[in-house]
Formats: structure tokens, C-alpha cells, sequence
């Protein structure tokens, strides 16, 4: 059985959510059979590729093969299908690796970072997007979250306009390093950011091997921007026209749709609230004009400006003067013991002096970009009530057919990472194996520090030597450098020019090349463009130019402490340096996780597998070493819990109690070794083949596992309808009792709740009714007038009535008014003694008088003296609307705001009911009034007159 799944390629790895689908090969390369065959490795690979599995683990790093077309495997269902899930789960995933770095940043309080390493095309930049697309869906948001995951995603399109480009490798390289902290707050949820960059690739502003492109802006402004836009800037939509847009032959892609791309920079500008994009735009268009600007020799051979007609778009764009910037361009400015030299420029110099400006200008200009996305993404709170999670999206390591400065520090940083890489994952799995009480067994390892230290090495490094050469007077040039290396470090075994190879090896260097042995393989590199690349320098005079620029980005671009400043800048390559030894730290203070991507193919096709290709990245990317290193001890580690809920729960030893398995989930790892003591015994573990650590068991040969597994699957395919039944049973029971502890706890949660509100109101019972009180007032009430309804009058003598609580002294109550009165039993009168004081007078101007009084009983009186009557003319008893207003000194019947007629209470008489209405009353026998509330009209007439005892009141009338 085990061998015709291996022959399959099959493997059952312990993960019971998984479908056959994931299972093709194996899903970590850790249980590899033959983890040493480099072959055995690349089938594997092969073989889940050709399903679309893209994703295998190496343990806990995650390796990704680029499929060259789009996956449903990216969604929000899947997205949710990973969320909050243990990482061996589900099958590996990009989101496994995300998920588990966020619930180890919440859970543990530390800060995590996502390291995504590969060369160019092999999907890096996508992954880094997918990644931020996952927090942004499965964070807690708020209004302002949702607006810091606007701007963390919009980041990208912008930077990726000014920063990427096409490449004979990739139609969007990232031609610059990006390092991104991602900022959470304590609920998890990301509320701010910040991106470090380095090394953009300058030198593609102004030139481009065949077959690539400048940066895409360039493209992506000449074919989306409006007419108008254009015309402003004084551009054609004709890339052709430029000549920095042409040196690689390929200005139009059909796989590019600049259109398209220019759209959704524009709205990824507006996410993140920028509102210089003219300015920026006119210095994007600049650049593209100083490439026109061409010149000619005078008599003297001295460089003159031939297209006056750009001269005058850069000033106007630039906010320069024009003959200032034209005289910058031809002449160079010197400072010597305090006086100022100038000197003018030959063709060649004139044009190195055009193509350092326009570097200086998009280089500086990229920098203030990333500064304006980070202002846009800054958390205002403390920095220190924040994790962060840190995602490295940098450039892989490249080799091309012409390799020059910007591939030796791509390839340098490179060595950097692989260096941190293998330090990491020994250092984690030293961890693991001390922490669990487990002896860890030295591994032998390829350790790139000594080609680091040839890159890196104070005085004897390569950088040292090419910073000596460009700070040395005299003729300095690329081919001294060169020659000064080889005297320096000739006997380094990973160093070779031309000069120091033997007969054979010289046929394929050239005298200006030189050739590193990276752990990657061998680089071989043109010195030419080195020195000038490595000083980075831009003359004087159109320094002092730009610092005078009225465009405010160029002039927050171009500090004026420069030209007062008398300290040599750094060089390119020392300030990258130094900026990779901070990223080093940056790194090393986080939990590391790995993304390991590859490419499959150089011509970017879909199902298409170059076994030569995958395994030259295979080694560059150090991943044989990487699974020796995972197995130099255990192939398979799972803490306890996880492992038995799947062995127990399908009843694999009798012995085992499948009862305990609900409580799986406590912290007893004593009982949980205990059960797994059994389970190994049963199944026939011999000793050399594990090793239970604290908190885990390891096992150390993958056919171990396998044949755990398949005791798994026979075990499950003969349980019978009987132990089925009975687990069923017991997870039945498990819910109910979960049920009942849970409506207990509820219970409980509730009389608290009602004894803390019980107290707090007795404390706070002689306060006016507030929030603190109301519970107890109200129940003191409530209780008042149930027991008072049990104890009513037994008859009409009995005059004692209980004594109210303080809480009613307020109501006013009198025994008279409850004695034949049953309707004021009703509790709505509470808190209301000025009406029960009307209801008591009208009892008493009316009881056993008028025969609808009874029904008038149990209506309450509103508070209001403004009531809606009907008057009726004395002649011809006429209806008219009006409202009565009664006042303390007399009763007025009003129409719309206006008074109709006064009467005084002095020598007022109220008759109920004329012959001839319904509801009515009479004034004086001269005002006939009809009311729907007449005893309630009447009682507070007579309470405002005064005059109680002065209704004429005539039964049956």
C-alpha cells in the first residue's frame, strides 16, 4: 500500500481537511523520502505544478512557483478559509504564511516581518500585494482603518509607476528595494505604515539595454494624459520623440496597457491625498526634455545648446531661469581656496553633465514621493502602542548577459539576505529543538560570509577599493579600479579578472570584466560606468540652479546646506551599504517568515516547467540547504493536541480514551503524553524513530508518518455503524453539556449583573433619579404597590392607609382618593400628586352628581391649560374652533393665537351640559362651549377661580 502511493506520488501528511487535489507529491519538502536528491526535489515541484499547486512548504517556508496566469485561489471565500486556521491545516498558501504571522504579532506582542526573496519575474511584487489584499479583508476596520488599508494599497501603484520598469525578465520589475512596516494597533487592526527604499536604478533614466524600458510614468503619461495636460507640459503622445524613451527599442508593449495603468496611478494619487501631482508631473516631463537637449561643438570644441525650444520648456517646468539652467549645462563651476573657478564643458562632459541632472532630478524626486506616501500613512498615537509587521520586497539576484553597477549591489544584497536566511532558520531551529529538551546535532552549511566579506570588508573590501578610487586625485578611471583590485584581493578563491585566469578561463572574460563566485553562482561584471555611478555627482552650478527652482517639490528636493556643505557626500555604493547593515538590524529585531518565489520559465508562459531554470534558482536560492537544515534532526514535529485530535478521535488504540478528547484542548501536557505514550506503544514506534519534547512529538523519518497514516485511513474505512453511532454519541453529549454550561454561566453573568445594580441604587437612593438608581426606585415602587394591592381597604370605614416609601412621598397619596375609586389603582399616576389633587376636587364637585362621571375616572388629565373647545353663537348656534386658556385670573376663548373673549373668575358661574349638546358647558349662561373632556375643563376652572363650590350642577341635564 505504502509503496504504490509513493509510486503515485501520494502522500497522507496527518491533514485530514486536505483533498486528494493538495495531496499531489508532497505538500512539505520535509517529507521527502530522498531529502538529499536535488532531482527528487524539482519532480516535486514539477509534479504539484502541472496541478496549479503552486505553493510547498519547507517547513515554515513558504516556496512559490510563478503560473504565469490568473488562479481562483485568491478570493474572499479563500481568504476566509485561512483565517485564524493552524498553518498545517489547510494546504500551503500564501495566506497560511500571512495568517500566521498575524495571529503570532497579536498573540505574542512581537514584531514579525515577511521576507520575499527571488529573481526578477518571479512574482515577488505580486505576492507582496496579495498579502497587504489579505489584512486589508480580514482586519477589524473602522472608518479610519478603512482609510489607512486605502492608502497601504494604493502605495503600490504609485510607487510601482516611478519605480518599476520593463526588464528583458519581467514587464514590471521593481528597480528599487522596498521594506514596509505595516503598523497594528492592540485590536489588531492596521492604522499606519511606513516604506523604506533603496538603490533605485537611476541610470535607466537615461539609458536601457535592448529589449527594456524606462521607468513606466514616462510611458504611462505620453499615452493616458489628457490633451491639455500635455500641451501644458509641452509633450507629444509619441514616446518615440524622446530620446531617453528609446534606447531600448521597445517603447509600446502589447502586454503593457500604459492607458489602463495611467488611470489607476491617477486614482491611487487621489487615495493618498496628494494634491501636487502638476508639479510632479512638470518634473516627470522634464526629464523627458532635458533627454532632448542636444548640443555642439563651438570653435574651441567647447559644448553650445543647439534646441533653445527645451531650454525654455525646463525653465518654465522647472521654475528656473532659463539662461542660468543653459549656462549650468555647458560650464562647470569649481571652488578652490576660496575662489570660484569656471570652466566650460566639452560635447562629452556637456552630455555626462544633461544625464546627471536628469538622474539627480527623478532620483531625488522618487525619494520625496516615498517621504509624501509615508506623511499619508503616519500613525499620529505613540509608536510604542503599536506591533509591526514588516514585509521586504527587494530585488532578486540578477544575471545578464551585460552586468554593471547596479547588478553588482543587487547581487551584493543578495548574499546579505541568503547570509540572514540560513542564520535565521539555524537559529529557529536551534530554538525549537532547546526549548523542547531536545539535542540539537551541529549542520554543515555553505556560510557566503567570505564572499560578504570580499563585497563588504573595511579597507580590502570591493567597495573599499572603489570608494579609494573615486576619492584619489589624479586620472582615476574604471580600468585603474580593476587594477587595483586585482592587486588587492588576487588570491581570493571567489574573485577572477582576465589578468588572474588561466588560458582556458581568459577566452570568456574580457579585460574589463571581473567575475564573482556568489553562492548563486558565478557573476562576471563590466567595470565600465563604475566609477561614475559610484561618485553619483552633480556639478556645482546646477546644484545651485535646481536650489533656486520655484517648483516647491524640487525645491524640498534640492537642500541648500549642500552647496554650503564642504563634506564629501558619501558614494552610491557605501550609502547602500549602509543602508543594507540598517535593513540587517531592522530584520534581526523582528520573527522572521519566508517567501521563497521562482519563475518557471523565461518567456513568461503559462504550464510551461525549464527543469535547467528551477534549478539554478533551486540553488541560488539556498533551498536543499535550507530542507537539510530542517532535517538534520525530525522531518515532522506537531505539538501534542494536534496530532491526537486526529489519531483519537478515529479511535486508533483501543487504549485510548476518546472520551477525553473534548477536553483535548486544556494546557495538561503531562496527560496529553500520557495518551500519546499509548498511541506510539500501539502503533510499534521504536525509540530511535521519535522524541516527545515539551510541548511536541518529533518524528524523525518520513515512512514513520506515512505509515501512521495509512494505520489512519484502514482504521477509518473499518469503523463500524456501532463505534460511529458512539462517537456521535459523545459529541452529542460534549455540545449539550457545552449547552448547559452555557446557559448556567449566562445565568449567573445575570443575577450579578441585577445584585451590582441592586446595591449601587441603595447607595445611591437618596439622590434625585438617575442612571445609578432608577433599577432600585423602581423596583421600591413596584414592590410599594403590589403589596398595597394586596392589602386594600376591606371596607368604606377603614381609614388607615400604609406609609409610602421615600421614594413616593412625592405622589402625594390621600386614602380619599382610592375609596370607591378603583380605577386609580392604576400605577401610571406615580410621580404625578398635582393630578391626583384634580382627580380628588372633581370627586368631590362630582361623585354621585353628574351620572358619566364614573367613566371620567379612570382618564387621566393632561398637563396643559389650553384646552380644544367648539363655541356656539347664542343666535343660531353656529359651530366654531376655538381653544379655552385658562390662566390664574380668568378664562379666555381664543382663535389661532388671537383672543376672542375675556372672562374674569370674579363673577364667573360654570353650568355642565345645555340641553341641547352632548359635551358642553356654559359661561355665565352667555359663552356655550362644547368640550370632549368637560369634567376635567370644569375641575380646573373651578380649581384657577377658586370657586369649587359655585358649579350649578342639574342631573339629567
Amino acid at each position: 500500500s505504502l509503496q504504490s502511493k509513493e509510486a503515485n506520488g501520494i502522500r497522507l501528511t496527518m491533514e485530514s481537511a486536505l483533498t486528494a487535489r493538495d495531496r499531489v507529491g508532497v505538500q512539505d519538502f520535509v517529507l521527502l523520502e530522498n531529502f538529499t536528491s536535488e532531482a527528487a526535489f524539482i519532480e516535486n515541484l514539477r509534479k504539484r505544478f502541472k496541478e496549479n499547486l503552486i505553493y510547498t512548504y519547507i517547513g515554515s517556508v513558504l516556496v512559490s512557483v510563478n503560473p504565469y496566469k490568473e488562479l481562483e485561489i485568491y478570493t474572499k471565500q479563500n481568504m476566509e478559509r485561512y483565517r485564524g486556521v493552524s498553518f498545517y491545516e489547510v494546504s500551503p498558501h500564501l495566506y497560511a504564511i500571512a495568517d500566521n504571522s498575524y495571529r503570532s504579532l497579536r498573540t505574542e506582542r512581537k514584531d514579525q516581518c515577511i521576507l520575499i526573496s527571488g529573481e526578477s519575474g518571479a512574482g515577488k511584487t505580486e505576492a507582496t500585494k496579495k498579502i497587504l489584499q489579505y489584512y486589508a479583508v480580514t482586519c477589524p476596520a473602522s472608518q479610519q482603518v478603512e482609510t489607512v488599508k486605502d492608502r497601504l494599497l494604493q502605495s503600490n501603484p504609485v510607487l510601482e509607476a516611478f519605480g518599476n520598469a520593463k526588464t528583458l525578465r519581467n514587464d514590471n520589475s521593481s528597480r528599487f528595494g522596498k521594506y514596509m512596516d505595516v503598523q497594528f494597533d492592540y485590536r489588531g487592526a492596521p492604522v499606519g505604515g511606513h516604506i523604506l527604499n533603496y538603490l533605485l536604478e537611476k541610470s535607466r533614466v537615461v539609458h536601457q539595454n535592448h529589449g527594456e524600458r524606462n521607468f513606466h510614468i514616462f510611458y504611462q503619461l505620453l499615452e493616458g494624459g489628457e490633451e491639455d495636460l500635455l500641451r501644458r507640459l509641452g509633450l507629444e503622445k509619441n514616446p518615440q520623440q524622446y530620446h531617453y524613451l528609446v534606447k531600448g527599442h521597445c517603447a509600446r508593449v502589447s502586454s503593457i496597457n500604459d492607458k489602463n495603468e495611467w488611470k489607476i496611478m491617477r486614482r491611487a494619487l487621489s487615495v493618498i491625498s496628494f494634491n501636487d501631482s502638476e508639479d510632479l508631473l512638470s518634473i516627470v516631463a522634464s526629464v523627458l526634455h532635458l533627454g532632448n537637449v542636444q548640443f555642439a561643438a563651438d570653435e574651441q570644441g567647447n559644448a553650445q545648446v543647439t534646441t533653445e525650444n527645451q531650454i525654455k520648456y525646463l525653465a518654465r517646468l522647472l521654475a528656473v531661469d532659463g539662461s542660468v539652467l543653459r549656462d549650468a549645462l555647458i560650464h562647470k563651476k569649481i571652488i578652490a581656496k576660496g575662489e570660484e573657478l569656471v570652466s566650460p564643458l566639452n560635447l562629452e562632459q556637456a552630455a555626462y553633465a544633461r544625464d546627471a541632472l536628469a538622474k539627480a532630478i527623478y532620483g531625488r524626486t522618487f525619494s520625496w514621493l516615498v517621504n509624501k506616501v509615508n506623511k499619508s500613512l503616519a500613525y499620529k498615537a505613540s509608536w510604542r502602542s503599536t506591533t509591526v509587521l514588516g514585509l521586504l520586497d527587494i530585488y532578486g539576484f540578477e544575471v545578464f548577459q551585460h552586468n554593471s553597477f547596479e547588478q553588482f549591489c543587487i547581487n551584493y544584497c543578495n548574499e546579505k539576505l541568503q547570509q540572514l536566511f540560513i542564520e535565521l532558520t539555524l537559529k529557529s531551529e536551534q530554538e525549537e529543538y532547546e526549548s523542547e529538551g531536545i539535542a540539537w546535532e551541529p549542520v554543515q552549511y555553505f556560510n557566503n560570509k567570505i564572499i560578504c566579506d570580499l563585497v563588504e570588508e573595511k579597507f580590502k573590501g570591493i567597495i573599499s577599493i572603489l570608494d579609494e578610487e573615486c576619492l584619489r586625485p589624479g586620472d582615476a578611471t574604471d580600468m585603474t579600479f580593476l587594477e587595483k583590485l586585482e592587486e588587492t584581493v588576487k588570491n581570493h578563491p571567489h574573485f577572477l579578472t582576465h589578468k588572474l585566469a588561466d588560458q582556458k578561463t581568459r577566452k570568456s572574460l574580457g579585460r574589463e570584466e571581473f567575475r564573482l563566485s556568489h553562492y548563486a553562482g558565478d557573476v562576471t561584471y563590466s567595470v565600465a560606468g563604475f566609477l561614475d555611478k559610484n561618485n553619483d555627482l552633480l556639478f556645482r552650478n546646477l546644484k545651485e540652479t535646481m536650489c533656486n527652482s520655484e517648483n516647491p517639490i524640487i525645491n524640498q528636493c534640492f537642500d541648500r546646506t549642500e552647496l554650503t556643505d564642504k563634506k564629501r557626500p558619501e558614494t552610491a555604493a557605501t550609502q547602500f551599504k549602509n543602508s543594507l547593515s540598517k535593513l540587517m538590524e531592522i530584520l534581526m529585531s523582528k520573527e522572521p517568515s519566508y517567501i521563497r518565489c521562482m519563475k518557471p520559465n523565461d518567456a513568461k508562459q503559462a504550464d510551461r516547467f525549464d527543469e535547467v531554470l528551477i534549478r539554478h534558482q533551486v540553488k541560488y536560492l539556498g533551498l536543499m540547504e535550507n530542507l537539510r537544515v530542517r532535517r538534520a534532526g525530525f522531518a515532522y514535529r506537531r505539538k501534542y493536541e494536534v496530532f491526537l485530535q486526529r489519531a483519537g478521535k478515529l479511535g486508533l488504540s483501543p487504549s485510548l480514551d476518546c472520551t477525553s478528547l473534548p477536553k483535548i484542548s486544556s494546557p495538561a501536557n503531562s496527560r496529553y503524553k500520557s495518551l500519546l505514550a499509548v498511541l506510539v506503544k500501539h502503533l510499534g514506534y521504536k525509540p530511535e524513530e521519535y522524541k516527545m519534547g515539551r510541548t511536541k512529538i518529533f518524528i524523525r523519518f518520513p515512512k514513520t508518518l506515512f505509515a501512521t497514516e495509512d494505520a489512519l485511513e484502514v482504521r477509518k474505512s473499518s469503523l463500524n455503524a456501532e463505534s460511529f453511532v458512539l462517537f456521535l454519541a459523545i459529541t452529542i453529549q460534549s455540545w449539550w453539556r457545552g449547552t448547559l454550561g452555557r446557559r448556567k454561566a449566562a445565568k449567573r453573568k445575570w443575577a450579578v449583573e441585577i445584585i451590582r445594580r441592586f446595591i449601587k441604587g441603595f447607595i445611591y437612593r437618596n439622590h434625585p433619579r438617575c442612571p445609578e438608581n432608577e433599577y432600585f426606585l423602581d423596583y421600591i415602587r413596584f414592590s410599594f404597590l403590589m403589596n398595597l394591592k394586596r392589602n386594600l381597604p376591606k371596607n368604606v370605614l377603614d381609614k388607615s392607609w400604609p406609609t409610602p416609601p421615600p421614594s413616593l412621598c412625592e405622589v402625594g397619596m390621600r386614602p380619599g382618593v382610592w375609596e370607591g375609586n378603583p380605577g386609580l389603582e392604576d400605577c401610571s399616576f406615580l410621580g404625578c400628586g398635582a393630578f391626583l389633587e384634580q382627580k380628588v376636587i372633581a370627586s368631590e364637585i362630582f361623585k354621585g352628581k353628574k351620572d358619566n362621571y364614573p367613566q371620567s375616572v379612570p382618564r387621566l388629565f393632561i398637563n396643559t391649560r389650553l384646552v380644544p373647545v367648539v363655541k356656539y353663537d347664542r343666535r343660531g348656534y353656529k359651530a366654531r374652533a376655538r381653544q379655552l386658556l385658562l390662566t390664574q385670573s380668568s378664562a379666555i376663548v381664543v382663535e389661532e393665537s388671537r383672543i376672542k373673549q375675556r372672562i374674569n373668575y370674579s363673577n364667573l358661574t360654570v353650568t355642565p351640559k345645555p340641553r341641547f349638546l352632548k359635551h358642553g358647558l356654559s359661561y355665565q349662561g352667555d359663552v356655550v362651549l362644547q368640550s370632549d373632556h368637560v369634567i376635567e375643563t370644569l375641575t380646573k376652572t373651578a380649581i384657577l377661580a377658586n370657586k369649587i363650590n359655585n358649579v350649578n350642577i342639574n342631573q339629567g341635564r
